[in-house]
C-alpha cells in the first residue's frame, strides 16, 4: 500500500492532502460550533448567540487556510507551484484576517445595540449609545477594509514596484483628489466630529428642510430622515453641523403642544377654559403636567384662543392636539353657538323723505 501510495503522481498526491486538509477543517469547524450552540442553548445571555452567529462563516474558511498551510511544506508543487501559492496565501489570509476582524466588531455592535433598548419610556441614553456605536462601528469597518485591502494589494510584486514609482507624484495627485474629493471628505470628517458632539441620535425627531420626521438612519456621510408619511428624506452629514434645524428630542421627548381657535368677540372664556381643562385631564394621552387656555390675540373679525397641553413625546402630542380641537369645537358648537364668529352689521330704520313733484 506504501509502495503505491509512493509510485502516484506527486500532483496526485498533493490534491489528495489538500482535500484530506480541507474535510478536516470543516469537520472541526462543524464539530466546535456545533458544540457551542449546545452550550449557548443552555446560557441565560445572548452574547454567545451573538458570537456564534457572526463567526460562523469567517472562521470557517479561517480554519480551512490555517489546514492548508500546515500541509503545504509536504506539497509536491514546484517552483512555479510554490510561487503561485504564495501569491494565493498573500492574497487570501489578510482577506480572512480582515473578514474576522469585521465579524469581532459586529459582535461588539451587537452587543451594544443589545444593551441600549429603546423600547423604555426614557430612551435617551439607549438611543445615544446606538448612535455613538452605529458610526464608531462603520468607522472602524472602513479602517479595517482600507487596510485589509492595502495589504492585499502589497502581496502582489508588480503592485509594489508601481506603488514606488508613484510615490514621486503622491503630493500632486494627493492635492488634486482632495480637490476633486472635498464634498465627500467634508462629510465624511463630519460624520466622525457628529459621533462625539451628537447633534442629532438615532429616533429624534427633527424638523430639516421643512420637513418633520425621525432620524433612521445615520451613516458616515449622509443621514436618512423617516418623514411622517414614510417618504425618505436624505440629507449630507454636514448640513447638520452647519445648518440650523429642529430637534424635538435634543435633552427629553417631552413637548409643550398648542392649538388655536378663532372665536367670536362675545365667548366666555372661562366657561371655554373649565372646558379645556375638563377634556385635557381626561385624555389618556396627556402627561399631567401642564394644560391652560388664553386670549393670545385680537382681530377685526374674531380673537385667537390657544390651547396649551403637555404630551411624553411628539407623536402623542400631535394625537392629542387633534384630541382637543375636535373636543372643544363639539363644545362650542352643541353647547356655547354664540362663541362662533359672527359678522355684524348696522340696519338703519329710519324713514326717508319722498317730495312731491310740484308738477303732478
Amino acid at each position: 500500500m506504501e509502495r503505491l501510495i509512493a509510485d502516484l503522481p506527486g500532483w496526485v498526491t498533493s490534491i489528495a492532502l489538500i482535500a484530506a486538509a480541507i474535510t478536516v477543517a470543516l469537520l472541526v469547524h462543524r464539530l466546535a460550533f456545533s458544540l457551542a450552540r449546545r452550550a449557548a442553548a443552555h446560557s441565560k445571555g445572548q452574547l454567545d448567540d451573538i458570537v456564534i452567529r457572526r463567526l460562523y462563516r469567517p472562521a470557517r474558511w479561517l480554519l480551512v487556510a490555517i489546514a492548508l498551510s500546515f500541509i503545504q511544506p509536504g506539497l509536491d508543487l514546484g517552483t512555479s507551484g510554490t510561487r503561485a501559492w504564495a501569491q494565493a496565501a498573500g492574497l487570501l489570509v489578510p482577506g480572512l484576517i480582515g473578514w474576522m476582524l469585521v465579524a469581532l466588531l459586529g459582535v461588539i455592535f451587537d452587543w451594544v445595540l443589545l444593551r441600549a433598548d429603546v423600547t423604555v419610556a426614557d430612551n435617551l441614553r439607549a438611543r445615544r449609545r446606538r448612535t455613538r456605536a452605529s458610526i464608531l462601528h462603520r468607522i472602524i469597518v472602513f479602517v479595517v477594509l482600507a487596510i485589509t485591502f492595502c495589504l492585499m494589494l502589497m502581496s502582489i510584486p508588480s503592485v509594489r514596484s508601481i506603488g514606488v514609482t508613484l510615490i514621486a507624484s503622491a503630493g500632486l495627485a494627493a492635492l488634486a483628489v482632495g480637490a476633486a474629493a472635498q464634498p465627500a471628505l467634508k462629510n465624511l470628517i463630519a460624520g466622525i466630529q457628529m459621533a462625539f458632539s451628537e447633534p442629532i441620535r438615532l429616533d429624534d425627531v427633527v424638523i430639516v428642510e421643512g420637513e418633520w420626521g425621525r432620524i433612521e438612519d445615520i451613516r458616515l456621510t449622509y443621514v436618512v430622515v423617516r418623514i411622517w408619511d414614510d417618504r425618505r428624506l436624505v440629507v449630507p452629514v454636514s448640513q447638520f453641523l452647519e445648518k440650523p434645524f429642529q430637534n424635538w428630542t435634543r435633552e427629553t421627548s417631552q413637548l409643550l403642544g398648542s392649538v388655536f381657535w378663532y372665536l367670536d368677540p362675545a365667548a366666555d372664556i372661562p366657561r371655554l377654559r373649565a372646558k379645556l381643562e375638563e377634556l385635557v385631564k381626561a385624555n389618556p394621552r396627556w402627561d399631567g403636567r401642564f394644560c391652560n387656555l388664553q386670549v393670545t390675540d385680537t382681530k377685526p373679525e374674531a380673537i385667537e384662543v390657544r390651547g396649551l397641553m403637555t404630551a411624553k413625546d411628539a407623536s402623542t402630542a400631535f394625537d392629542l392636539r387633534c384630541d382637543i380641537r375636535e373636543g372643544l369645537l363639539a363644545y362650542i358648537r352643541q353647547e356655547m353657538p354664540e362663541a362662533l364668529v359672527r359678522t355684524r352689521g348696522l340696519l338703519d330704520f329710519t324713514p326717508t323723505r319722498v317730495e312731491s313733484d310740484p308738477s303732478s
